[in-house]
């Protein structure tokens, strides 16, 4: 530790840190699933260098974020593949060690105007709230799971070539914009992303290009009561295919022809974390949070077409364990108009096929609509960097499906911070 705290001292923080996640189902599925456990796990190694101490290089730093996860998520066991019941599932590319971001960045103007540029991850940078993390669900957990329908988002833990500008405007008001190279087909593919080490540039497809405006009011009596407003946009210019037409209108399940392709596709949202009251005499950040989101995505493109979320995180409750928190939150999703319409008319169409009508795959289950998702735990803070929370998650239509029911589970969620 003596050797980590002189590294720190000349401009060298490094931090390593595991995250678990095990849930069990309660509840009996449908027939044809199983019930069962999952769970899956994280751990990510970094390395925050300010060059100013190290090399005399003003305002400069560098970043890099290793990760290696395991695992598989329980929601898959119920026929859920819409939203996993744990966050840090995926994107890792069972390999021991995959590159998750590597940048450079730069600070002027008194801090007022920061820039960076390198492998960058667009959804840790935009529509992002460190709060939500403390959740298990991928409905919450780093960003709205609307945020990353969109694969010219880059979510974590991958990255794409990029280049993001900030801007603090007043005190509280921040504005940032940036250029995020997509790679739509190809960017949780094994074959371009499994490492994370693949630099090249020949699967770059188009550019995602955001607008984010957060405010960070302190509100009450003696500004006590801080919050946080972010409202963006992001257009990308990527080519989209459609879910289920094809390039002459028709559907895809009927003629079974290459999808239509869209140019260009955008998201715009809305996210709100504002404390509501407080502890006196609990600790500085004690009190009560309300959590607060509203994401829109391209409806003709997406398979989200929106996404509600409304939560509460109650920190320190207790006066003699002033670092625990309970917290609740909901997720209500929308499938997208134009795919539950042509749901629909294909079952409509099904319904008259006579016996000789071929068919490249046959209609079974039940369409998809609308999901619901709640989730509850108590994180009890045994000591500095380690904690464990139970955790409490509710499935209302898994997948979008009516016929999929509904599904309880209980299970646990660990984190350790060994540096």
């Amino acid at each position: 530790m003596v050797g980590l705290g002189r590294l720190a001292g000349r401009g060298v923080i490094l931090h390593l840190q595991h995250t678990g996640e095990t849930l069990t189902m309660l509840t009996a599925p449908p027939a044809g699933w199983k019930k069962g456990t999952g769970s899956v796990g994280i751990a990510t190694l970094g390395a925050d260098m300010d060059w100013e101490r190290l090399a005399d290089a003003r305002g400069v730093s560098t970043h890099i974020v290793l990760a290696s996860g395991y695992g598989s998520p329980t929601s898959r066991k119920f026929g859920d593949f819409l939203t996993p019941s744990q966050a840090t599932y995926g994107g890792t590319g069972n390999v021991v060690i995959h590159l998750v971001s590597a940048y450079v960045e730069r600070a002027m103007l008194y801090d007022r105007v920061n820039i960076a540029a390198g492998r960058m991850t667009f959804l840790s940078d935009f529509s992002a709230n460190p709060l939500y993390c403390n959740f298990m669900n991928a409905a919450f957990c780093g960003n709205p799971r609307a945020a990353s329908d969109n694969t010219a988002h880059a979510a974590f833990p991958t990255a794409s070539w990029a280049a993001r500008i900030r801007v603090q405007l007043l005190e509280a008001l921040i504005l940032q914009s940036g250029v995020y190279f997509t790679q739509t087909r190809h960017q949780y593919a094994l074959s371009q992303m499994r490492s994370g080490f693949k630099f090249n540039g020949a699967t770059i497809d188009g550019e995602a290009i955001p607008l984010e405006l957060a405010w960070a009011p302190r509100l009450g009596r003696g500004g006590k009561l801080p919050g946080h407003y972010k409202i963006g946009f992001v257009w990308d210019t990527a080519s989209h295919d459609s879910l289920f037409e094809d390039r002459e209108g028709k559907l895809i399940a009927v003629t079974g022809a290459p999808p239509r392709r869209f140019h260009g596709a955008w998201s715009a949202w809305f996210l709100i974390d504002q404390r509501l009251m407080r502890f006196p005499g609990h600790g500085p950040d004690a009190g009560i949070t309300f959590l607060g989101v509203a994401y829109f995505n391209t409806p003709r493109s997406q398979l989200r077409q929106a996404q509600y979320s409304a939560g509460l995180v109650v920190l320190g409750a207790f006066s003699g364990r002033p670092l625990d928190s309970f917290a609740i939150n909901i997720a209500y999703t929308r499938i997208a108009t134009p795919l539950r319409r042509a749901q629909k008319r294909l079952r409509r169409i099904a319904a008259n096929a006579g016996p000789a009508d071929a068919w490249p795959k046959p209609v079974t289950g039940s369409p998809r609509s609308d999901a619901a998702i709640v989730e509850a735990f108590y994180q009890f803070h045994l000591m500095r960097g380690v904690s464990i929370a139970p955790d409490l998650q509710f499935y209302l239509y898994p997948d979008g499906r009516k016929s999929l029911g509904k599904q309880l589970m209980m299970g646990v969620k660990t984190h350790v911070e060994f540096i």
